[in-house]
């Protein structure tokens, strides 16, 4: 028997903040995301970072144009993120051959094979909480933990490639 505590582990490797494991973050931020629009325009890095780095959780045919997604806004930033969401939202409509356009995410690299990093520099669990919100220090601040956190996933996963 030890005398340390059993500390809970995340299934991306990354070991439990104050808030538990990375799925308490991402609930806790999408929970926050419902009542502040500005903290909303990072949904879709959230998202596609949570999934790349909890891959069990996500839906196998979908995590190709995620990792598509991420790597386009640590390129281009969220304004182009947010550009091209807007592009597929208009094509999802009753009028359009095809629901999505991969278009605009062909020069990324595919998702490599072979199974999923096992360690990211940046997670959830690391993501700061105070004062009962993810934004405590404001919406530039929060962005910019995203951003660290989508870097942070695509650089594990184009280590798999190596």
């Amino acid at each position: 028997m030890t005398d340390s505590p059993i500390m809970a582990q995340c299934d991306c490797g990354a070991i439990a903040g104050p808030l538990g494991v990375c799925v308490d973050y991402y609930h806790g931020i999408l929970a926050e995301e419902q009542a502040d629009p500005r903290m909303y325009s990072w949904h879709a890095p959230v998202v596609c970072a949570y999934l790349l780095q909890h891959p069990s959780r996500a839906h196998e045919k979908y995590l190709d144009g995620q990792f598509r997604q991420l790597q386009l806004y640590v390129d281009k930033g969220l304004d182009a993120l947010l550009r091209v969401a807007a592009h597929q939202v208009a094509r999802n409509n009753h009028r359009a051959p095809s629901s999505y356009d991969m278009a605009p995410l062909a020069a990324y690299a595919p998702l490599p094979p072979g199974g999923s990093p096992r360690h990211f520099r940046a997670t959830f669990c690391g993501l700061p909480f105070r004062d009962g919100s993810f934004v405590f220090d404001g919406h530039l601040a929060y962005g910019h933990r995203i951003e660290t956190l989508a870097e942070a996933t695509v650089e594990s996963w184009r280590s798999v490639q190596a």
